[in-house]
């Protein structure tokens, strides 16, 4: 299909109209620039088409594309909340689209999938026209800048077309020249070489953090492997990745040595940020702030909007560790860690300060009488909507301290802010090293990498300063007994270390374990959310979400066929 079919599919109808004036008898007005875009002298050089690159990295937060949540990096008003890490929150009548999400009844005319969708082609539409306008013989740039660009470009449409693969899974892959409706595999390939190619070409250092770097695409050509489970060939990358990998800003990769510290704006361009969505806002310079999660902060307080993903008792409850300091795999939600459901700030209320707990909970999750940043303590009831229906917590990575308030947010709506948003931070590398290495039967070396992850919680920086908590955690030091333990040890240490960060859902499809996960998730939710009692995941239908209807039929419209997804 001809790139201009592709658009039409992609944005819906584009539209460019000119108004010609006649104001003079001279030939001069026939050459006359249409209104509204640039004269070809001015973008064809290496400003102008960095300035288009710009435009590609501009949406990787979806926003100002759409009208929606949905197209948010992190996914979390599709994927985060039909986790069991997070409940859609606030009350039951509020943004219903998402409901039907979390009780996997999606439907093909959600708008929050059309939403995304238009979002992620937005994105590789932009880097084909970048990609394409770097091939032009007329363009006036050198070999090196071509070079880095057009890498730089490929990179992203990787990016773009691994987050549609791993919604909807069999999508139209779309380069410079054609629209290929190819079946999974083929997909992955594409990725693949897109990948591949950003490997090869980009630099190991850019002029700007937040600029793709040649490590930046090594990880994510390594993560790429894991979803195909190519773990042979993902194990070897990340051989080279963890000795060798270093940031756009030239920083070797590393932990923070404080957990919190991956969550505060003053801290982002870290050594241990791979690759994320650059953001700022300070006062009323908000245009380029994060406001995709701006729903999802505490609904009282200086926050007053608007109680959404807030945190699963499962997902606290997963927190809790032995007497050891180590996970407990099988038994954590056979009782709930004590809460505040059902009482008001005025009624008494102490913590548990007994049951050995993991401390990333409390930089996860906001639970009463615990610091909330630098806020005091979680005052409980006034800062959740509904507490019958959400739960009791709040969520607390992407919230933004008292401290940076009206300077690292808007002095507007305070919910747009300056914090980065991580697609891969370190921490997710070495884990999926760890996977790796426990595919391939390099189950020492797996224990290594998880350790690495836990020592940097164990390290009492990471701690929550003065929280009624017994904080008990610890490395492992007992070798793993069996691929299956190693497994399973990280597994669980993923949905730890990387709560409510938009990985959860993907990791448990790509596990091919999110029914039985999901299901016994949701027996217990049943007993404490009556909205949730029909809820139910359906396995070969739920890992994947509904195709918008409205983008199966323009397709149709030109000539090209999109399947629905099974049991839509």
């Amino acid at each position: 299909m001809k790139r201009s079919k592709m658009r039409v599919l992609v944005l819906g109808c584009t539209v460019i109209a000119g108004t010609l004036i006649l104001q003079a008898c001279k030939k001069s007005f026939l050459d006359a620039q249409p209104y509204g875009q640039y004269s070809s002298d001015l973008v064809n050089n290496k400003k102008g088409l960095e300035a288009k690159l710009v435009g590609v990295y501009g949406v990787l937060d979806g926003q100002g594309v759409t009208s929606t949540w949905a197209p948010s990096a992190s996914n979390w008003a599709t994927a985060g909340v039909c986790a069991d890490d997070a409940y859609k929150g606030t009350d039951a009548n509020d943004q219903p689209q998402m409901t039907e999400v979390e009780q996997y009844k999606s439907q093909p005319a959600n708008p929050y999938f059309y939403d995304k969708w238009i979002a992620v082609y937005e994105g590789i539409a932009r880097a084909n026209v970048v990609i394409k306008d770097a091939n032009d013989p007329n363009l006036v740039l050198a070999d090196a800048d071509k070079k880095n660009i057009v890498a730089q470009a490929r990179f992203l449409r990787g990016h773009y077309h691994f987050e549609a693969k791993k919604m909807w899974n069999k999508v139209p892959y779309i380069d410079e020249t054609t629209t290929s409706y190819t079946n999974a595999d083929q997909i992955w390939s594409k990725i693949e070489d897109d990948f591949k190619s950003a490997y090869d070409n980009l630099p190991e250092v850019q002029d700007a953090a937040a600029k793709a770097n040649k490590w930046a695409a090594a990880c994510y050509l390594a993560k790429t492997y894991m979803y195909e489970k190519k773990f042979t060939e993902a194990k070897a990358l990340y051989d080279v990745i963890t000795v060798s990998g270093k940031t756009s800003n030239g920083k070797t990769y590393g932990l923070q040595d404080a957990y919190w510290k991956c969550f505060d704006a003053n801290y982002d361009n870290n050594e241990e940020e791979v690759f994320g969505v650059a953001m700022a806002a300070s006062g009323s310079v908000d245009q380029s702030g994060e406001s995709s999660l701006g729903l999802a902060f505490p609904y009282g307080g200086d926050f007053g909007c608007c109680g959404f993903f807030q945190p699963s008792q499962n997902l606290v409850n997963a927190y809790k560790t032995s007497p050891a300091g180590l996970p407990l795999f099988t038994t954590f939600n056979d009782a709930d860690l004590k809460n505040d459901q059902g009482l008001k700030d005025a009624d008494p209320y102490t913590n548990d300060i007994t049951t050995p707990l993991d401390p990333r909970l409390d930089w996860s999750v906001g639970r009463r009488g615990v610091p909330y940043w630098d806020w005091g303590p979680h005052p409980g009831y006034s800062w959740i909507r509904d507490q019958n229906y959400a739960g009791p917590f709040s969520p607390k990575k992407h919230v933004f301290s008292k401290k940076d308030e009206n300077t690292l947010t808007s002095s507007g709506w305070k919910n747009i802010t300056a914090k980065d948003i991580y697609l891969i931070r370190y921490a997710d590398v070495l884990l999926m090293a760890a996977e790796a290495e426990i595919e391939v039967g390099s189950l020492a070396k797996a224990q290594t990498y998880i350790n690495q992850v836990r020592a940097r919680a164990k390290n009492p920086a990471s701690w929550v300063q003065g929280a009624p908590a017994n904080y008990v955690i610890n490395e492992y030091s007992t070798p793993f007994a069996s691929q299956a333990e190693a497994r399973t040890a990280v597994r669980f240490e993923r949905r730890l270390e990387l709560a409510e960060e938009g990985h959860r859902f993907f990791d448990l499809v790509r596990w091919g374990i999110a029914a039985e996960t999901l299901n016994a998730y949701l027996a217990k939710e049943k007993l404490k959310r009556t909205y949730k009692s029909t809820a139910s995941f359906t396995a070969g239908k739920n890992e994947y979400f509904p195709i918008p209807a409205s983008i199966i039929d323009v397709a149709a419209k030109y000539g090209n066929t999109l399947t629905q997804n099974p049991g839509y």
